[in-house]
């Protein structure tokens, strides 16, 4: 047999093969190729079959990657770290999720009332009668009984409202020798706290009505709830017929320095209700006053400071503005200015005025003034500041004034003392106007 042959048997019989063995050789790997490619796609069908929780596993991980790789790179687009975008992500859900939280239950707490609503129906008293009449009078009670109860605490409130005011203690004394009424304010008791440190600086004032032409006012007395004045005061030319037709105010303020006295409250005596033939001496409850200050404000305040240096005999008054002032034009405005006016026994020493604001009735000055006074006669002048309404054609009105220095009280006097006692020091006070003819009578 020639070499390079090889003998088949197939199915019992003898093939003779001749072409070369190299060709054998590569028909054999061939063969095995295939059946190799053929055994390794069963496998990989047989593995895709048994292993495909781990191919879904695998994808999760995929997926999980892909949003950590695109949440650090929108960290690095916004320039934060990574960590960072992650804890405002949280932040935003868990906002969105309270949000969503309240408004469903805020929905169910409607649907609630809606449904107790509907489930409200009315008690039909006709059926209750059945129950017997104990019953009904729980469901529906007697309406005297109500009304009575209802009326009680509005007394009671009422009483402890005026009672809150205080009580002042007074003295009347008429001669009818001289026509005069001698007028004693012995005390206050139990008045309301208007200052920040739970007390008050009260000062009275007193007068007659309608005219209210004699104004007195008593000191004042610092951090108290309970003053004693015992301060008399006398009106003069006053007939006893004229004296039935008038009525006593005693008007009690809180002093404050830098703003507008508040009232506290007021007695009113009219004096054809009173035997004026005996002495009478009396308390009486403070009753509440409409509007804020009463009818003293009507004509404007006014705000100054006083300076005085006794070494120079130098009066310093600076006019820094004025409120509230009457109207005196057509338009409803005012055209004010302020005189200064430097008296002593009635004869004018000296005298000296702002400028003149248009049309304000709230005007700002912030202008300074001096006078020479030497300390021998500080205690026996007066300082007259008089706001006037400017009038181009006619005669300027003066609107109201204030007085200080000798003879004042009240108020007035309390500032003049300030000044002396606080030598070189400007001490600045607002003061209530006072009407024109009042403070020409004071003069």
């Amino acid at each position: 047999m020639a070499p390079n042959t090889r003998i088949f048997k197939r199915d019992s019989e003898t093939v003779n093969t001749s072409y070369p063995l190299h060709e054998f050789n590569k028909h054999q790997r061939l063969n095995h190729s295939t059946s190799s490619i053929t055994k390794t796609t069963s496998e990989s069908s047989y593995i895709d079959e048994t292993e495909s929780p781990k191919t879904t596993e695998g994808s999760f991980e995929k997926n999980l990657n892909k949003v950590s790789d695109g949440t650090t790179k929108l960290a690095e687009e916004m320039g934060i770290p990574t960590w960072g975008l992650v804890t405002i992500m949280i932040v935003v859900c868990v906002v969105i999720l309270g949000i969503c939280f309240f408004c469903i239950r805020r929905c169910c707490r409607k649907r609630r009332g809606k449904d107790s609503k509907k489930g409200m129906k009315g008690v039909d008293l006709k059926s209750v009668q059945l129950l017997g009449s104990a019953y009904k009078e729980k469901v529906q009670p007697d309406m005297e009984e109500l009304t009575e109860n209802a009326e009680e605490p509005d007394e009671e409130e009422s009483k402890q409202s005026v009672q809150k005011l205080g009580k002042l203690q007074y003295k009347l004394e008429y001669d009818f020798n001289s026509n005069s009424l001698a007028v004693t304010v012995h005390q206050a008791e139990d008045l309301p706290a208007l200052d920040m440190g739970g007390t008050s600086d009260p000062y009275v004032k007193v007068y007659l009505l309608p005219d209210k032409k004699k104004k007195f006012e008593t000191k004042v007395h610092r951090k108290t709830l309970s003053p004693v004045f015992n301060e008399t005061f006398v009106f003069k030319s006053l007939p006893y017929a004229d004296a039935m037709n008038k009525t006593l105010v005693f008007a009690i303020f809180d002093f404050d320095r830098f703003s507008k006295h508040d009232q506290i409250g007021e007695v009113k005596v009219p004096l054809c209700q009173v035997d004026l033939a005996q002495t009478i001496e009396e308390w009486r409850e403070l009753q509440s006053v409409e509007g804020e200050g009463g009818q003293d404000n009507k004509l404007g305040d006014i705000c100054f400071s006083l300076r005085y240096v006794p070494t120079a005999g130098k009066l310093t008054v600076v006019i820094l503005e004025a409120k509230n002032l009457k109207k005196m034009d057509v338009g409803g405005l005012s055209d004010p200015y302020v005189k200064i006016a430097l008296m002593q026994n009635g004869k004018r020493l000296k005298k000296k005025k702002t400028s003149i604001k248009k049309c304000t009735l709230n005007p700002y000055y912030n202008e300074s003034f001096s006078f020479e006074v030497p300390f021998e006669q500080i205690q026996k002048v007066q300082l007259v500041v008089t706001v006037v309404d400017y009038d181009r054609i006619g005669t300027s009105e003066p609107i109201g004034k204030v007085v200080l220095g000798y003879q004042a009280s009240g108020t007035e006097l309390r500032h003049w003392s300030d000044m002396l006692a606080s030598p070189r020091r400007p001490i600045a006070q607002w003061h209530t106007l006072k009407d024109p003819e009042d403070a020409d009578k004071k003069e």
